[in-house]
């Protein structure tokens, strides 16, 4: 909660950037601002029913004026004010300069960041998660939510030194499956930790493997792990894999994106006769 709901009315109608939530707001672009608050932006009317329907209501809710009547935005209001939140009604500059972009969205949420250590992640309780070695680009890893999302996956574990999937960039590209698909994060040791006791396969990917995706029948619980866009998997992680992969490539393709070769392998194994 801000310092300005203490003092101000908790659903009111706000036209200036000088304003306080609004100021916080601004500030959660930055790996900073979502430290010390411990919240994330979510931009969209949809990513945020989305959101309530998995039980996360905004911590603060702006929506423009015109947006007021909308029933999605009475029950986002409703949610967020019976949380205890944080409910104001903006115009377009404020919504501009809080998502940083023209034509933006007319509802914007800040929600809790929700922490996993890889340690809390019990391998009895899921099918298929993915591992991502050291990925980088946010609009990947958002992308790799949502396809795991939509695969059926039971979540992400981040290894070591990952970009934020909390960042704006990576909530946007998952399109609200940063909600609803669990993510994890632990160093490279932790990995290792989780690998040497996991029940079933662990799947890592290779350019250089020589056993083509096509024909692997994993065993329950998969473990799927990607590379980073430039280095691929770490030695130490290729070495805990009980299977190394690769997608065959025609004519002279180097590689594929990191997010769509993720999403080719989820689907595969997630395929009748998979996992």
């Amino acid at each position: 909660m801000t310092a300005a709901a203490h003092s101000e009315p908790r659903l009111r109608t706000v036209a200036s950037l000088a304003n306080r939530t609004v100021k916080l707001l601004r500030g959660l672009h930055s790996g900073k601002g979502r430290e010390e608050t411990g919240l994330f932006l979510a931009e969209g009317r949809r990513t945020a029913t989305h959101a309530l329907r998995q039980g996360a209501a905004p911590r603060i809710l702006l929506y423009h004026a015109a947006e007021r009547e909308r029933d999605e935005v009475a029950r986002l209001r409703s949610a967020c004010l019976s949380a205890g939140g944080e409910c104001l009604e903006v115009n377009d500059e404020i919504l501009a300069k809080i998502a940083r972009k023209d034509n933006p969205q007319p509802v914007i949420g800040a929600y809790p960041i929700a922490t996993r250590r890889a340690e809390d992640l019990d391998p009895r309780a899921v099918r298929l998660v993915v591992a991502l070695d050291r990925v980088r680009d946010p609009g990947n890893l958002g992308t790799i939510l949502r396809t795991a999302d939509a695969a059926g996956a039971d979540g992400v574990l981040l290894i070591g030194e990952s970009c934020d999937p909390f960042s704006v960039e990576a909530v946007r590209a998952s399109m609200g499956s940063i909600f609803s698909v669990p993510v994890y994060a632990g160093g490279e040791a932790d990995f290792l930790r989780l690998a040497a006791s996991w029940p079933g396969m662990i799947l890592g990917t290779s350019s250089a493997a020589g056993r083509d995706y096509r024909s692997v029948r994993p065993a329950k619980p998969t473990l799927l792990v990607m590379g980073n866009e430039q280095a691929g998997i770490s030695s130490a992680v290729a070495a805990a894999c009980t299977e190394m992969l690769r997608i065959p490539l025609a004519r002279e393709v180097e590689s594929l994106n990191l997010a769509v070769a993720t999403g080719i392998l989820l689907f595969a194994l997630t395929a009748p006769g998979g996992t």
